[in-house]
């Protein structure tokens, strides 16, 4: 069923917070601040939703690459061995949000080179002085090379279609929101409570459950 797809991905963003923070936590506090001040709340939701609209778009586009290898009967295999590799995804996401593995993270090699070319437009960007330059940051931001961001992209080419890529990356970004957008003490105190073995354990196996259930269903 797409919705406990999208509910798997939604888990992996707002689960791992933690990586999330450390692995962005740089560039979020170099666009927060302008000299000594520290930018208003109304910057940091246009950096996300940029970020957000970024993760959409890779979704769509993995999605629509995808979706070739729905349009004909000639390609079922291709189909089957997509379809297996997002629920494997899925069971390494499970077991990295329980603690048990980080697998899942050398994906993130995989973006390197696009990152390098980006970097320098975010560069120019700074420092931030409206809410135009933000959105526009936050959209370059979205294509840091990212472990988690590049698992969902991978569920996403097996999704069939540009638009349930895009809302696979929509529901994971979404995830993300209460971390990178509470950098201070809010999400110090939001960090340690998702940080719970128990609650970390039951999220990662609800998420490798689901990848588990879908390789069953090629039984049936």
């Amino acid at each position: 069923m797409p919705e406990l797809s999208v509910l798997a991905v939604f888990l992996t963003g707002l689960l791992g917070g933690g990586h999330c923070v450390g692995m962005c936590g740089g560039i979020v506090t170099a666009m927060s601040f302008q000299g000594t001040q520290k930018q208003p709340f109304s910057y940091h939701l246009a950096y996300s939703s940029g970020r957000i609209a970024s993760y959409t778009v890779a979704g769509a586009l993995a999605g629509l690459l995808g979706s070739a290898a729905f349009l004909s009967d000639t390609l079922h295999p291709l189909q089957t061995g997509l379809y297996i590799l997002a629920q494997g995804v899925l069971i390494l996401l499970g077991l990295y949000l329980a603690g048990l593995s980080r697998a899942v993270l050398w994906l993130e090699r995989a973006g390197g080179g696009l990152w390098q070319r980006l970097q320098p437009w975010l560069g120019r960007l700074l420092p931030i002085r409206n809410h135009t330059q933000a959105l526009l940051a936050g959209s370059l931001w979205g294509w840091l090379p990212c472990g988690l961001v590049y698992s969902v992209l991978v569920s996403a080419l097996a999704a069939g279609s540009a638009g349930q890529g895009a809302l696979l990356l929509l529901a994971f970004g979404l995830g993300t929101l209460p971390n990178l957008l509470l950098m201070g003490w809010a999400a110090d105190s939001l960090r340690h409570g998702l940080r719970r073995p128990w609650l970390r354990r039951l999220a990662g196996g609800v998420v490798a459950g689901l990848g588990v259930w879908g390789l069953l269903r090629l039984l049936h």
